[in-house]
């Protein structure tokens, strides 16, 4: 295990990676970036420097030798633990699918350019610093997309329910809320939504759309209303309630 690749206390991440050249040269990068950086060889060393450390996120290889990836996940309290975003050789599908489920934010497909790895653990990082069910304060002037008593804060990529309690989404749940909050009423193709929430370069995968789709509907859903997102059968998801932007 090797710690604190840069000064800057601000934010600690952990990358988990059995590859040492991975894990210098991804160190090395984010460290330059701002952030504090440790790095473990796998899932004893990450737990060692989780006991010492607090974490604001891991970088978490799902191909390692002995334990693997998805067992260290599990092992993880997805509630109160760090963010983690997987990092999954290109067609390793199952694994990501599984690892979704399992509740990790985002994954990042190896070999990963370290600029895209970066944008992804800045974005996830924004959405975990918005709080689980916490009171929210007293909101600032600015246009919210409203619908059925919620309202959702592109600025600050927050969802208040309508209790007024932040509801915390991952960075995926918040993008593909964001994208079907903007287009109301409308039938969105699985593809449509991957570009509408991801870009157009992103790697399509369909499933990732469904996982995520899940767990954002169970996060909407209240006793005695009605959903807010509609399965389309064949053709994809529409967003059924009013939408207004004020």
């Amino acid at each position: 295990m090797q710690l604190a690749y840069a000064l800057d206390l601000e934010t600690r991440l952990l990358i988990v990676d059995d590859d040492p050249g991975i894990r210098e040269l991804t160190a090395g990068f984010l460290s330059q970036h701002g952030y504090v950086v440790d790095t473990a060889a796998g899932g004893a060393e990450m737990r060692a420097a989780m006991a010492a450390q607090d974490y604001a996120l891991v970088v978490l290889d799902l191909m390692m030798p002995g334990e693997d990836g998805l067992t260290i996940l599990r092992s993880m309290d997805r509630e109160t633990g760090p963010a983690v975003i997987l990092h999954s050789v290109i067609g390793e599908d199952v694994d990501r699918i599984v690892g979704l489920e399992m509740g990790a934010d985002d994954y990042v497909a190896k070999p990963a350019n370290p600029r895209e790895l970066l944008a992804r653990i800045r974005s996830v990082l924004r959405r975990s610093s918005g709080g689980d069910s916490k009171p929210a304060a007293k909101l600032p002037e600015r246009s919210f997309l409203r619908f059925a008593g919620w309202r959702l804060d592109p600025v600050v990529r927050q969802l208040y329910d309508p209790e007024n309690v932040i509801i915390n989404l991952s960075d995926g749940e918040f993008r593909l809320l964001l994208a079907l909050a903007e287009r109301p009423r409308r039938v969105l193709t699985r593809d449509m939504l991957l570009d509408f929430s991801r870009g157009p370069m992103a790697e399509h995968f369909d499933r990732a759309i469904d996982v995520q789709m899940s767990r954002l509907r169970k996060k909407l859903a209240r006793p005695g209303r009605d959903e807010l997102i509609r399965t389309i059968r064949n053709e994809g998801y529409m967003f059924v309630a009013e939408v207004t932007a004020r």
